[in-house]
């Protein structure tokens, strides 16, 4: 019997709280994440061993990322952008694990995801540009725009939701159908394409996020470009 990547089965009850498998699932990544980093950045290397080389390649790249996308230093933004790139990245493949449905393929989870994104834009767009300038953002071309303007937050919303769990509740569930019909050895090239998938997916969100941030703190880049040409 094939089970929805809709469905949400309860694992364990906490008094009246049901406790179901995509939140496991999601505290397990929480953990591994957080183990790894600290075994990795507990003693640094000036030569780097393996993990420390794919923990500094994965900080160079995004770096580069969000110098590239937001035009910024990506300093105050590295740890937001960073850490939601790798989580989404490991969630998408945890549907490698036999018997694991990745969290990303539940909407609820995307929705939190999405969620982060919603209010880091306002809370870097006012730190950067102050609550009235942030505001001030609304009123851009005219004033007529502010209506079309604050739709669009949550219009961007919903399409991160939407992106997300659509794509990786899809590779799941073909999956799911093709081991059903073909047996255990067939399903490899998909997996194989949930690899590319994930990553992809992974990226784009974390691409979409930067955009959004940078458009709401896109005062910062113009004062830093008029103080370079002011020296």
């Amino acid at each position: 019997m094939i089970h929805s990547p809709l469905e949400t089965s309860t694992l364990f009850r906490v008094g009246p709280v049901g406790v179901t498998e995509p939140v496991v699932v999601t505290w397990a990544i929480m953990g591994a994440l957080v183990v790894f980093a600290a075994v990795v950045t507990r003693k640094l290397q000036p030569i780097p061993l393996r993990a420390q080389t794919l923990l500094e390649i994965t900080v160079s790249a995004v770096d580069d990322q969000i110098r590239g996308t937001m035009q910024v230093e990506p300093g105050p933004y590295r740890a937001f952008i960073g850490t939601l790139f790798v989580f989404i990245l490991v969630a998408n493949w945890s549907s490698l694990i036999p018997g694991v449905e990745p969290p990303t393929a539940h909407i609820e989870t995307d929705a939190a995801f999405a969620a982060l994104v919603f209010c880091a834009t306002i809370v870097f767009g006012v730190r950067s540009r102050g609550l009235l300038g942030y505001l001030a953002t609304f009123t851009e071309p005219t004033f007529l725009m502010i209506p079309l303007n604050i739709v669009e937050q949550f219009t961007r919303i919903f399409s991160l939701i939407l992106r997300l769990f659509g794509n990786i509740m899809s590779g799941v569930f073909i999956g799911a159908i093709v081991l059903s019909l073909a047996g255990l050895l067939v399903p490899i090239p998909f997996m194989a394409l949930d690899v590319l998938t994930g990553a992809i997916q992974a990226y784009i969100f974390s691409v979409l996020a930067m955009v959004f941030i940078g458009a709401a703190v896109a005062g910062e880049t113009q004062e830093t470009s008029a103080n370079q040409v002011g020296k």
